[in-house]
């Protein structure tokens, strides 16, 4: 199957892999050793999947795809830094994918830190405190009863994390404006495994 060429039809295709992971009827697309051996050449990902470093957020797996497929980048939390950035212009200016994802989910680990941590007036310890401090702007973003609701934070989050992509990069802005990329934001459900949409530009 070729691979999408529009932010819509990768868009497509993306929850056409969801549907069939969530249902269990899933084709385990372009895992042979014929298209591994193909993918070895060149590489074209349809989409940028750039998500939370949970274990149980494996992109290929819950979409449904397979090798070349998808472009993953991968944060606790996904929080964003240049190199995050970096990583996700590369995808889309030199690799021409049409499609970035942003994916959250329910359960973070990166979004209860916070909110422990805002709670107490305390900041983790380590490497942690980094995570936890960009995690902060879109936590403050909530309304105050709806702080107490993980599932509204993780939600703010991931849009707050879907604009500040288009926001801080001028090259998937640019792409988005003359209809060559569409970033979109999801948010994934642990226990079944589906998505729904939180944010979108382009698409």
């Amino acid at each position: 199957m070729d691979q999408p060429e529009t932010p819509v039809a990768a868009l497509e295709m993306l929850l056409e892999g969801n549907a069939r992971f969530v249902t269990g009827d899933r084709l385990h697309p372009n895992q042979d050793t014929d298209h591994r051996a193909a993918a070895a050449v060149a590489q074209r990902p349809f989409a940028v999947l750039f998500g939370c470093a949970d274990s149980r957020l494996a992109a290929e797996i819950i979409f449904d795809r397979g090798l070349g497929d998808l472009f993953v980048v991968r944060t606790a939390g996904h929080v964003v830094g240049p190199e995050v950035l970096g990583s996700i212009e590369y995808a889309v200016s030199v690799l021409d994918t049409p499609l970035v994802v942003v994916l959250g989910h329910d359960s973070c680990g990166a979004i209860a830190a916070t909110l422990k941590a805002l709670e107490h007036g305390t900041s983790p310890g380590g490497y942690v405190r980094d995570v936890v401090e960009r995690v902060m702007l879109s936590v403050l973003a909530v309304r105050e009863p709806e702080k107490t609701d993980p599932d509204a934070v993780v939600t703010e989050h991931i849009r707050y994390t879907t604009g500040l992509i288009v926001q801080r990069s001028s090259v998937i802005a640019e792409r988005i404006a003359d209809g060559r990329c569409g970033v979109i934001g999801l948010s994934y459900r642990l226990a079944e495994g589906t998505v729904r949409r939180v944010a979108g530009y382009g698409v």
